[in-house]
């Protein structure tokens, strides 16, 4: 199996095409793996957004020295093997589509928590980082997102993080913003398939597809 033979994924609300040309940068990327995130309010589970996550075909190699012939609920439990995906050195690309209603602010402020909690747990919090956080607040704070549209970040290897929106959940070409700040960018893809990250569903996504893959 390649990643050019990958299928496309199909959640209730929202489908992730099999591959994907970001914002911010010229390479196309594979889909690695996508699930909701739900929360749990008054005993219901919740859905608020479908993500998708990409990834070049690049990292198939630097991944596979280490991680081929392990079977997906090998990685599933790997903390290490989701640190060399967020961490890697190349193109990572997150679509965020909501399913109910969210505020710019309810967002990135969740995001935000998410990725202050993972910084201080590997004792890494600065001044810069709280600068990029403040930054990240004002990209969303007069933004609202309906059903149906989606969040875009572009996760460049020089350690920068592109956001862009798209109002259809089609794909733009044209970044809105590009925070410099590399661990931001890792954090937010951590906060989603990392340990204590928002999509369980995604992360067994993609340590399925990419345990084929390798």
């Amino acid at each position: 199996m390649s990643a050019s033979s990958v299928a496309q994924i199909n959640l209730d609300a929202v489908s992730f095409t099999p591959a994907i040309k970001p914002p911010a940068s010229d390479k196309t990327l594979f889909l690695a793996g996508a699930g909701d995130r739900c929360l749990e309010i008054n005993g219901k589970l919740i859905k608020f957004t479908s993500i998708g996550v990409y990834v070049e075909e690049d990292a198939l190699p630097l991944l596979a020295v280490k991680w081929k012939g392990k079977n997906s609920e090998e990685l599933m439990d790997s903390v290490e093997f989701f640190r060399e995906i967020v961490t890697g050195p190349f193109v990572k690309f997150i679509k965020v589509t909501m399913i109910l209603p969210l505020t710019g602010q309810q967002y990135s402020e969740k995001v935000s928590e998410n990725c202050v909690a993972i910084w201080k747990s590997l004792g890494i919090y600065s001044d810069a980082e709280a600068k990029a956080i403040d930054k990240f607040l004002q990209v969303f704070k007069d933004k609202n997102f309906p059903p149906g549209s989606s969040i875009l970040f572009t996760q460049l290897p020089n350690g920068s993080i592109a956001i862009s929106f798209s109002k259809d959940g089609s794909m733009v070409e044209v970044e809105n913003v590009v925070i410099e700040n590399k661990l931001l960018s890792e954090a937010i893809l951590e906060s989603i398939i990392g340990q204590h990250g928002v999509s369980p569903q995604t992360r067994k996504s993609v340590a399925a597809r990419l345990s084929k893959l390798f």
